[in-house]
């Protein structure tokens, strides 16, 4: 593969990496630190109705418009606006809404006392488990790329460090 095509992969991989908020880890770290529940959920809300809306918008300059006036290639998938906004509606819409309905629901049948003090810590130790999992899968996915060739996986960190 040559340089010009490997490097715009790489850029689109950090674009993407760039972009992705990791709004899970956000939560389990906030309460690892014994932070305000309240704030880091309406934070991530937040976060998350913003990604919606901004992410497919966001991707698509950084991956097409951008590399173009820099006189860069341009990204090596097919990443129209309409196709990231449907993945992002997937990943981060349809947890949004089922966490809105589940405290909704939850709230309106058992009370906030309840869904606060035992549905809230019932589900803690799945969320934290959950998130590991995720993480664990991901690697593993990507074990032989990253064994095959570290220096590629540095390349990617050292680019995400500034």
């Amino acid at each position: 593969m040559a340089i010009t095509a490997r490097l715009a992969q790489f850029r689109t991989g950090v674009v993407f990496v760039g972009l992705v908020r990791c709004i899970a880890m956000v939560v389990i770290w906030n309460d690892m630190a014994r932070g305000d529940r309240e704030a880091s959920a309406l934070l991530m809300a937040i976060n998350s109705i913003f990604q919606v809306f901004m992410f497919s918008l966001l991707g698509w300059f950084y991956l097409t418009v951008l590399p173009g006036w820099l006189g860069l290639p341009t990204q090596w998938i097919d990443a129209s606006m309409g196709k990231i906004a449907v993945n992002v509606l997937i990943f981060l819409g349809v947890p949004l809404i089922a966490g809105f309905l589940f405290r909704w629901i939850g709230e309106k049948r058992k009370g906030s006392v309840w869904y606060e003090e035992q549905f809230i810590l019932a589900i803690i130790p799945w969320a934290l488990n959950g998130l590991l999992f995720t993480i664990v899968l991901l690697f593993a996915l990507q074990g032989k790329a990253v064994t095959t060739n570290p220096l590629n996986v540095v390349r990617i960190a050292l680019s995400l460090l500034a």
